[in-house]
């Protein structure tokens, strides 16, 4: 499959209201291949069901559903797919500005807005907090216009006090530069989202971007504050990380459909993730299963 750049999304809000809020059923809304960005800010919240995520520069898998917010053009694949086995998916989409220039200017409003500015990055909400708002946002969709604008600040407010989540991409990771520079880095994305399996030298991907290898690995470095190469080895141990906890093979089976082709290293790399050996991490989780 060909990707040219990311795909640009066209938001529009739901008639009668200010933002836009989306519930599909099960695997409804398979966008897991499609790379794309806009300008408003998302909500999704997975209803259970496992899968992986890929929010700008970070690759990491879910469990159990999944509760996220996602900033102003901060380049995201879709969460769900056919092997995702979620019940349903609600996706809540809005501009910056959608109360009005002002809004965020009240006191009461700077965490929501401080929130939303931290959201640039990707924020993944905790257990606590999935817990405690899946049935207000689950029912959002259904409420009338007045109930479901103030049911929705409320949501805001409650993910803006909570210390229960974790920013996705360190540093600044807004791919906010020249629309070029957005084409490029989501070319190489798509490309090792394609092509993770195999072996993937620099030469080859330095190409794509039309660079020269030294050039692009700087270039690749100021973007995501990570190396190309550890870039590639986190899509591969979060694969990894998803065939030791929903498949019955092999461990060497595993490292070789995870894309490396030694074994030594592949657990090198896998501790200096997890802090755990594969044999291990697969131990503790289907203990936590059982």
């Amino acid at each position: 499959m060909k990707h040219h750049s990311p795909a640009f999304e066209a938001i529009k809000p739901n008639i009668g209201s200010s933002f836009t809020c989306l519930h599909f059923l099960k695997n409804e809304n398979i966008k897991s291949h499609v790379w794309h960005y806009h300008p408003e800010i998302e909500l999704i919240f997975v209803g259970g069901g496992s899968g992986k995520r890929q929010i700008g520069s970070n690759i990491s898998n879910f469990s159990n559903g999944d509760l996220i917010l996602i900033g102003s053009n901060l380049p995201h694949c879709g969460l769900t797919n056919e092997n995702t086995n979620n019940d349903y998916e609600i996706v809540i989409q809005f501009s910056k500005n959608f109360l009005g220039n002002g809004f965020w200017e009240a006191p009461e409003m700077q965490r929501i807005f401080a929130m939303l500015e931290t959201a640039k990055s990707g924020i993944v909400f905790g257990e606590k907090v999935k817990k405690a708002l899946k049935n207000k946002i689950r029912t959002l969709s259904e409420l009338s216009y007045l109930d479901k604008l103030l049911t929705f600040i409320e949501i805001l407010d409650e993910l803006a006090h909570t210390k229960d989540f974790k920013i996705l991409n360190a540093g600044k990771y807004y791919l906010q530069t020249q629309k070029e520079d957005n084409d490029r880095i989501n070319l190489i994305f798509n490309y090792v989202k394609d092509n993770f399996k195999n072996q993937i030298s620099l030469e080859e991907v330095a190409g794509l971007a039309t660079m020269t290898v030294p050039s692009f690995c700087r270039y690749f470095k100021k973007i995501t504050n990570k190396t190309f190469t550890q870039f590639v080895n986190e899509y591969r141990i979060t694969h990894s990380l998803k065939l030791l906890a929903e498949q019955p093979m092999s461990i060497t089976d595993i490292c070789f459909e995870s894309g490396f082709n030694n074994f030594s290293y592949f657990n090198k790399t896998f501790k200096e993730h997890t802090q755990k050996s594969p044999s291990q991490y697969r131990k503790e989780f289907s203990n936590i299963m059982a």
